[in-house]
């Protein structure tokens, strides 16, 4: 073949491309536990995820979730913190256990061959778990200092106080780390939440890379000869307690020269009709380093080095909020900058060219996420545990190609009403 050098090969924006999510298999072990499974890639690795609900949402009280994930390695019945951590280092394996405001996730990361060896460590993990009372001091010390460095950052105060400005303080999404609170902890508490959140029964297990039946029958072995508990999980759905007060200023460190300013309101999560839309009004705003915030409060203010915008979903509910970190002398100008942009999505619709860039944007994003296997199975994890089918990707991908400048300025005029706004403003 003769490669034509003379000629410039034609440029496509990403809008024109189509895009297709692999498809995953789904398999029930012996138990009826669901295995979301994806062949994929060229190396000999592997990425699963044991999913369960054992977020933030399901604490019974505060902190116990962030404990539970953090001491999850540090010991069971057969095995001290020591052994564990060192049989994943002898098949040179990454063990991770992350929590947020909906579930607790185990991430394992090994090469495919090795599975056989470390599917019962994981197992020992996620049955075993005995949070040693040592290992719980040790946690609660290292976190108070954690929290104690943290809260001279009026980034870190910031954060904190938007969520339970929006939600409430006592609301499951909107609590945040207190010292008393970590004190409180007891191994008691630990046990018990681990016994009725990580119960084995209630896991989603997700599997990409190299893989095949003969990985399939590996965890199938390991997992799936569990009596199950068929008893339902209390999910007791809590409104937020939303606080009168619209504006909040904190005085954090007197002395301090840099003010950490958070706006926020409020959003539906990803099951209503307005978050695919949003998606793309929020990139225009301030969801990328081209946005209307970056260029006016960055590029042409210079107020601060990034500000940005996002919508975040919950299971249960959601939030749109701007973040950005700016001098204490230009804190309120740089207030007044981010309403004067919601003004503008509400007053002007966007231009072509604009609309084009974000839309190239996003859809070029999404290229990268299905390049690769563990990218792609993150992508069906979000699908499946919002109870989606995989009409949800391709109604969002049409959503993405075709939404309109005019009824992006008909959602800004809904959601970008200043008055529904809530300021957190740290120094």
């Amino acid at each position: 073949m003769t490669v034509d050098r003379k000629n410039i090969p034609a440029i496509h924006d990403a809008i024109e491309f189509e895009y297709v999510l692999p498809s995953i298999n789904e398999h029930r072990l012996q138990n009826g536990l669901p295995l979301y499974w994806l062949n994929a890639g060229v190396q000999d690795v592997v990425e699963i995820d044991w999913v369960f609900p054992a977020g933030i949402w399901y604490e019974p009280f505060p902190s116990v979730a962030f404990a539970v994930a953090s001491l999850l390695k540090n010991g069971t019945s057969k095995r001290s913190a020591h052994q564990i951590n060192e049989a994943l280092e002898f098949f040179g394996a990454s063990l991770k256990v992350n929590t947020g405001n909906d579930h607790a996730t185990v991430t394992l990361h090994s090469l495919t061959k090795h599975l056989p060896d470390l599917l019962p460590i994981i197992y020992e993990l996620v049955s075993d778990a005995v949070f040693p009372e040592s290992e719980l001091e040790i946690y609660k010390q290292n976190a108070i200092q954690r929290l104690q460095v943290n809260l001279r950052q009026c980034e870190f105060v910031a954060n904190q106080r938007i969520d339970a400005v929006l939600f409430g303080e006592e609301h499951p999404y909107g609590r945040f780390s207190k010292k008393e609170k970590i004190e409180a902890l007891s191994r008691e508490g630990l046990l018990g939440f681990y016994k009725n959140n990580f119960d084995l029964s209630r896991v989603k297990i997700f599997m990409a890379g190299r893989v095949g039946d003969k990985e399939v029958k590996y965890i199938d072995e390991i997992f799936g000869k569990l009596a199950l508990n068929t008893s339902e999980l209390i999910n007791e759905i809590i409104a937020p307690s939303t606080t009168p007060d619209k504006k909040y200023n904190i005085l954090n460190d007197p002395d301090g020269v840099q003010a950490a300013i958070r706006i926020g309101r409020l959003f539906p999560n990803r099951h209503h009709p307005d978050y695919a839309p949003m998606v793309v009004l929020n990139t225009l705003f301030g969801g990328y380093f081209g946005s209307r915030l970056m260029s006016n409060i960055r590029e042409d203010k210079g107020y601060t080095y990034g500000i940005y915008s996002s919508v975040t979903p919950y299971q249960n509910g959601g939030s749109l909020i701007v973040q950005t970190e700016v001098g204490r002398d230009v804190m309120e100008a740089a207030v007044k900058e981010v309403y004067h942009e919601m003004e503008l999505l509400c007053s002007e619709v966007a231009g072509d060219d604009e609309l084009l860039l974000v839309k190239n944007y996003l859809l070029g994003g999404l290229l990268g996420d299905l390049d690769g296997p563990f990218s792609i199975l993150q992508r069906w994890r979000t699908i499946i545990l919002n109870g989606f089918s995989k009409d949800h990707f391709d109604t969002n991908v049409h959503i993405y190609k075709t939404v309109t400048a005019a009824e992006l300025k008909e959602l800004a005029n809904r959601y970008f009403k200043k008055e529904d706004f809530y300021e957190v403003v740290v120094v």
